[in-house]
């Protein structure tokens, strides 16, 4: 890499920017699950990946957050990343949403500024005056709106959602979509960049931006009705 290659990335990381350059990565010996894959995003949003089992998606995901290095290629993201996966269960831990919501508060915090984070974020997802309520009471709905709350605690401004309605009833599906959406918009006070895999076509509908991922590779940026079209 030359100078003038190096001094962008340094710019890059400084401006909320998500890039990927040429990925490769491959999990087995002579076979690339990433083949050259490239990803550009520069503003908040919601972002929606579609692609088949297999395609790449969880792969991107894994170098995005940086919990895998890419064997080839570049990966610049100044943001902080937090997973919201399938299956809430996986990441509640506590047993009252406001002690498992503590797990993602930053340590410094005084107890009066711990219970004002913790409200805040259930707050935004619905879920006001629920701090001392059971986990194991909350419906599969609720049990990801406090997922996402637990993102929102870290302070993380990148989403990296797996399919996170797939095993939620249409009603909470919906929700979760509108969550996103509105704390994406950049007329939030701190919008989020999300990056949302879906399998649901209907979600598309949804995002600020999407894009097909195949043999381990990332299409252009289309709005979601263009990408639905290509599977009709």
């Amino acid at each position: 890499m030359n100078v003038s290659q190096e001094q962008l990335l340094v710019e890059k990381k400084h401006t909320g920017f998500i890039e990927l350059q040429n990925i490769s990565y491959g999990w087995k010996v002579g076979q690339k699950t990433l083949n050259q894959c490239n990803l550009s995003i520069s503003s908040p949003g919601l972002w929606m990946i579609v692609g088949s089992n297999g395609s790449g998606k969880s792969t991107l995901f894994r170098l995005i957050s940086g919990l895998i290095k890419p064997q080839e290629g570049h990966v610049i993201c100044s943001l902080k990343p937090a997973f919201m996966l399938q299956n809430p269960d996986h990441q509640l831990l506590l047993p009252s949403c406001g002690s498992d919501l503590l797990l993602s508060l930053p340590p410094d915090l005084d107890p009066s500024q711990r219970s004002e984070e913790i409200n805040s974020a259930l707050r935004q997802v619905g879920l006001q005056n629920m701090a001392d309520r059971p986990i194991h009471t909350l419906s599969g709905g609720q049990k990801q709106r406090l997922a996402l709350a637990g993102a929102l605690a870290s302070k993380a401004n990148l989403l990296l959602l797996d399919e996170p309605t797939a095993l939620l009833d249409p009603f909470s599906q919906r929700s979760i979509l509108e969550i996103v959406q509105k704390i994406t918009r950049k007329s939030n006070k701190r919008p989020i960049t999300a990056l949302w895999i879906t399998h649901r076509l209907e979600e598309l509908t949804f995002c600020d931006g999407a894009a097909i991922m195949q043999q381990g590779r990332l299409g252009q940026w289309f709005s979601g009705e263009q990408v639905m079209k290509t599977f009709m």
